[in-house]
């Protein structure tokens, strides 16, 4: 029996490119990544994944951010992003337990952002609760756009290395 290693190293270019895009929407980085397969093991998987993301630039980060759902837009999840609904349910299971107030202003607050930067306000949702995404959204609101778009493609990073590990698990 193959490893998911393994079959991600001898997929056929479509089916490997369909599993890195549910890892990171970025055609350039997940060109990157195809071009350097087969992969030795998984951490010359990750060093390759962060490598191929930090040639990328402000371009490829916004066209990445295009394939996440807005924190706590549970409804979006579920249709647009199927692909990923269920690494992404799973990312932000902080929202699931969010009082109305908070998610509402969660929602105001993704309004806000996405109109002041042009892109969705991106968090490694990974362990935090509603509160604490809701604090580091207004936390961010007054950055300039360069330096958040910086802080955003960080974060799609971090998403970018768990996806890549769930995609690796077993």
């Amino acid at each position: 029996m193959s490893t998911p290693l393994e079959r991600l190293n001898t997929a056929t270019t479509e089916d490997a490119t369909q599993a890195l895009t549910r890892c990171c929407g970025s055609r350039r980085w997940v060109e990157a990544m195809l071009a350097v397969r087969p992969f030795r093991d998984a951490e010359h998987l990750y060093a390759e994944a962060s490598a191929a993301w930090e040639r990328t630039g402000p371009e490829d980060w916004k066209e990445a951010f295009t394939h996440h759902p807005r924190i706590g837009d549970v409804s979006r999840l579920r249709e647009k992003y199927a692909a990923t609904a269920q690494w992404s349910s799973q990312e932000q299971q902080g929202v699931a337990a969010a009082d109305e107030q908070v998610l509402e202003a969660l929602a105001q607050g993704n309004r806000d952002y996405e109109a002041r930067y042009g892109f969705i306000f991106l968090v490694c949702a990974t362990g935090k609760s509603a509160a604490q995404m809701l604090a580091l959204l207004q936390g961010r609101m007054n950055n300039p756009t360069d330096v958040e778009l910086r802080i955003a493609a960080g974060e799609h990073a971090k998403i970018t290395r768990i996806r890549l590990e769930k995609l690796l698990a077993p």
